[in-house]
């Protein structure tokens, strides 16, 4: 692992994207940001949960691996090549970083994404709504959480604004094949939140406060 540098100043940050969360049928779990704008510029990073419980973060540099271990938990952390390339006609997301090499394959949306579409964006935005969203959150998808505290106090508020199910999986680790898709069972570990079990891609705001 490379001694990290250019620690990110602490909060407030947003980051804007989409999280992709799937299953394998070995066994191990990814969560896969795609971030298009953030204080760090564009970047892709992947979280892995492998079968025997090892968490392990994919960065591409040493200041995206320092924002993501402020507030995330890992056993290991890779600085390495990460790339996701969206193929809009193909619907698909290509991964690839270090031993993980993925092809997911985006299908509808889902009914969660069909409600989210509904709400006017800057309803999702309010901070006011928040406590609302996560309640509601937890009762619709288990598991997941929109708001909690990150490993360093950081409160983070996570705000969807669409979302569309992952319909298939070809991925490798190490050269290994994974197996076909399966639901993110059991629940990743990294933060306060799990991903959805059932595989999705989802639009997302991740807003980081100062620590309490």
């Amino acid at each position: 692992m490379t001694p990290r540098e250019h620690v990110p100043a602490t909060g407030p940050l947003t980051l804007r994207g989409h999280i992709a969360g799937v299953g394998t049928a070995e066994g191990t779990r990814l969560v896969v940001g795609r971030w298009l704008r953030s204080p760090l510029g564009a970047f892709a990073d992947v979280m892995v949960e492998r079968p025997d419980g090892t968490r392990v973060l994919l960065a591409p540099r040493p200041d995206v691996a320092a924002l993501v271990e402020r507030l995330y938990t890992f056993d290991a952390v890779h600085l390495v090549d990460v790339r996701v390339v969206p193929d809009a006609d193909a619907r698909t997301w290509t991964v690839v970083a270090g031993p993980l090499d993925a092809r997911l394959t985006v299908g509808a949306r889902t009914a969660v994404g069909v409600a989210l579409r509904a709400l006017p964006p800057r309803l999702v935005d309010l901070p006011l709504t928040a406590p609302v969203v996560d309640a509601v959150a937890g009762l619709v998808v288990p598991g997941v959480r929109t708001r909690g505290t990150g490993r360093d106090g950081s409160p983070e508020t996570y705000a969807a604004r669409d979302q569309h199910a992952v319909v298939a999986l070809e991925a490798t680790w190490g050269g290994r094949a994974l197996g076909p898709l399966r639901r993110v069972e059991p629940a990743v570990r990294f933060g306060f939140s799990s991903a959805p079990a059932a595989p999705t891609v989802t639009a997302v705001a991740v807003r980081i406060a100062t620590p309490r």
